[in-house]
């Protein structure tokens, strides 16, 4: 590498610099250039073998581009996104080059306990450059920390890192007991049984993950846990009891999402599918009468199990209180074989949707509604209701000119039967 590029690579880095008194919604495009660039030649050095050469620049980049963070705008994820891919970068520089390796510990664990949040410190990236003396060092400056006590950040950093100091280990057990001393949600018992299924040691992963259940039955988490549970049932040939918990999980909430993996697991586990659908869809018909808000549920349960007409009279009554989405898709679910069923409904969706002023896209929806029911009579053979409509649009919007040059460039009036697709 000659003396031109180095000093390329000093210009580069020397652009991620930031001066807190800037504003920080302003150059942040550039800044991320800027990043992306010294990211560009710091890969191409490790390509052909000079590591040794990007090492020193990425370690300088981090940590300017750590600091800058904190007095720029970074809320769109673009220049996380930048500083993790850098974060990242030095990771593989220093596995072809490794920096000292106490020096290395210590700015790792410097940037967990002390620094703002970021980038995130993940040491199974850096166990090969750090090697047995480096992962020393590192567990010698966490208890040191954990010693020290501090505030409730810095006892997190010292269970995060401890955490991963016993995942590097390779000792299993090991790994389980830390992650065991905080179970406080669903999801430490997924990673818990994914570690044991991991290591070939299905019997003690179904032990947990039943543990998780019983502690968290319900949850955002929960459902990973189930799912966890359900694999390694049917991994291990339990193929009923999956079917069971699932089951379970469906007759707690009876969503189209449960079902949907009710349905998935009986067909792969080559169970009696008909009979599956149609138990469920019996008792998410009973939640729904007696709880209205399982309605978009069974609607939806409906849809994926082909039972469009009903599905269809089911919502009819309901239309203007489902989401836009399951809205849509009935209406046009149902226009595609029975085109004058959706007119009315059609019609009573665009006279809504042009008096939603919270909507700022009110008029380009219900453009798209208005081709849509343009469509739906064409269908029919029959425009003349379609185009009085229109007029009458005309007449009772004419004091919103937005809607009408809309109206315009959509050139509704322009279909002729047997025509087809929207303007």
């Amino acid at each position: 590498m000659g003396l031109d590029d180095r000093d390329e690579l000093t210009v580069l880095v020397d652009r991620l610099r930031w001066d807190r008194r800037r504003d920080p919604y302003s150059g942040g495009r550039a800044y991320s250039r800027a990043a992306q660039d010294l990211a560009g030649h710091c890969e191409q050095l490790i390509h052909v073998g000079q590591s040794a050469v990007a090492v020193p620049v990425l370690r300088k980049a981090v940590d300017r581009m750590t600091t800058a963070l904190m007095y720029l705008d970074s809320s769109s994820g673009v220049l996380g996104n930048d500083l993790a891919y850098l974060m990242d970068l030095y990771a593989r520089a220093c596995r072809d080059a490794p920096p000292r390796p106490k020096s290395l510990a210590a700015w790792l664990v410097k940037l967990a306990f002390d620094g703002p949040g970021w980038p995130d410190v993940r040491l199974p990236d850096w166990t090969p450059a750090l090697g047995p003396a480096g992962i020393a060092e590192v567990s010698r400056l966490v208890d040191q920390r954990a010693a020290a006590g501090g505030s409730d950040g810095q006892q997190w950093a010292v269970r995060y890192l401890r955490e991963q100091l016993a995942e590097v280990s390779g000792d299993v057990d090991r790994y389980v007991n830390v992650l065991a001393e905080h179970l406080v949600s669903a999801a430490r018992y997924t990673l818990i049984a994914r570690v044991l299924a991991d290591a070939d040691r299905p019997a003690e992963a179904i032990d947990w993950a039943r543990r998780g259940l019983t502690h968290h039955p319900s949850g955002f988490q929960t459902a990973d846990l189930r799912d966890q549970l359900v694999r390694l049932l049917i991994d291990t040939g339990d193929p009923d009891t999956a079917m069971a918990e699932l089951w379970t999980a469906f007759h707690t909430q009876p969503t189209v999402d449960n079902l949907r993996k009710l349905l998935v697991t009986a067909t792969d586990t080559h169970q009696d599918t008909p009979h599956t659908t149609g138990r469920a869809l019996t008792a998410l018909r009973e939640r729904a009468r007696q709880d209205p808000r399982y309605l978009p549920h069974l609607i939806d349960a409906l849809t994926l199990t082909g039972h469009h007409d009903e599905a269809w009279h089911t919502g009819l009554p309901h239309l203007q209180d489902l989401s836009a989405r399951q809205r849509t898709e009935l209406l046009q679910s149902r226009q595609r074989t029975h085109p004058a069923d959706v007119q009315a409904p059609y019609r009573e969706a665009i006279d809504t949707q042009l008096l939603d002023s919270y909507d700022k896209r009110r008029y380009d929806r219900a453009i798209t509604l208005l081709g849509n029911l343009r469509d739906a009579h064409i269908a029919t053979g029959d425009t003349a209701p379609f185009t009085a409509y229109l007029d009458q649009l005309r007449v009772e919007h004419r004091r919103r000119p937005t809607f009408l040059a809309k109206l315009d460039t959509a050139r509704l009036h322009s279909r002729t039967p047997g025509s087809s697709g929207h303007t």
